[in-house]
């Protein structure tokens, strides 16, 4: 992978800078900016999250219920459709 150099970076810049104006440029800086800093606090705060998991359960503690596996049952009407969409006829 090629490495940037001064001249390619002030190169970019100089085109940015002629397409979209010196009102413009500003702005986007600072929504690049913005958007690298909640992608990288995101990621930190995920990480985080993370650690406090390995400690136990504390989802009770913290006042948020369980997450718990439910298993599909079997009604009538599910098997019902299940042959209608089959043969190709309505239920």
């Amino acid at each position: 992978m090629p490495n940037i150099g001064p001249l390619e970076l002030v190169i970019v810049l100089v085109i940015a800078l002629v397409v979209l104006g010196p009102k413009r440029l500003p702005g986007l800086g600072k929504q690049l900016g913005d958007g690298m800093r909640d992608f990288k606090d995101a990621l930190t705060e995920n990480h985080d999250k993370d650690d406090d998991d390995e400690g136990g359960d504390d989802d009770a503690a913290a006042g948020r219920p369980a997450l718990t596996q439910s298993t599909p049952t079997a009604t009538g009407d599910a098997t019902r459709t299940g042959s209608a969409e089959r043969t190709g006829q309505d239920a």
